[in-house]
């Protein structure tokens, strides 16, 4: 493999699974069914002599059944500010492509992938706050996406939370929190206080960089 890539940023996923995430531990998701979004701000990155830092990208993803039985769709949506060797870069990034087998979730998802639909090219506004676990992505007319701290149910407090995946091939540590997104791009979403997920994302062509 020729290509040599990295970056590191900050990630904010949604599913439309209960707190937690059953597949977090290779356990069924909640409803049989996955549907999910992911929103990634690049900090600092490259892909060969292409620079990516300053550049974000979101993914959306559906499955009709467990993410392992395959069948499933996925869009991207990329930083509109991208030139065309950004995008291509972020593309390939994004489907797993020019990395070693099984070593990101990149890569996984785009194994179980039937369809991939032709990315979008758009402006895009989001914030992410891993200690807080609060994050926002916007995309004029296809994206609203929004993360919030667990609510202790007895106190109304601010319940934080972590899981800690020390060979995972997404993060290593993550906050979990609440997300809600609307989606109406190639691939709908519709998603209400479900699991969140805010993490630091490093890695390179071979997987989480630790």
């Amino acid at each position: 493999m020729a290509d040599k890539w990295m970056i590191r940023g900050t990630e904010f996923s949604n599913c439309n699974c209960n707190y937690g995430c059953p597949c977090q531990f290779n356990a069924p998701s909640t409803h049989g069914f996955c549907e999910a979004i992911g929103s990634v701000m690049i900090d600092e990155g490259y892909f060969n002599e292409t620079r990516l830092g300053g550049l974000s990208f979101v993914g959306v993803y559906q499955w009709p059944g467990e993410i392992a039985n395959g069948n499933g769709r996925s869009q991207f949506i990329i930083d509109e500010r991208a030139n065309a060797e950004q995008r291509e870069a972020l593309r390939k990034i994004a489907c797993g492509e020019s990395t070693r087998p099984g070593s990101t979730h990149f890569y996984v998802y785009n194994s179980t992938m039937t369809e991939v639909l032709d990315p979008i090219f758009s402006p895009i506004e989001m914030k992410v706050d891993i200690e807080g676990r609060r994050a926002h992505t916007k995309i004029d007319g296809l994206v609203e996406s929004i993360g919030q701290p667990l609510l202790n149910p007895f106190s109304g407090k601010e319940d934080r939370k972590r899981i800690h995946l020390p060979a995972g091939f997404e993060y290593t540590y993550a906050e979990m929190g609440s997300g809600s997104s609307r989606v109406t791009a190639g691939i709908e979403l519709n998603l209400n206080d479900s699991y969140g997920q805010f993490n630091t994302l490093h890695m390179n062509q071979d997987g989480v960089i630790r």
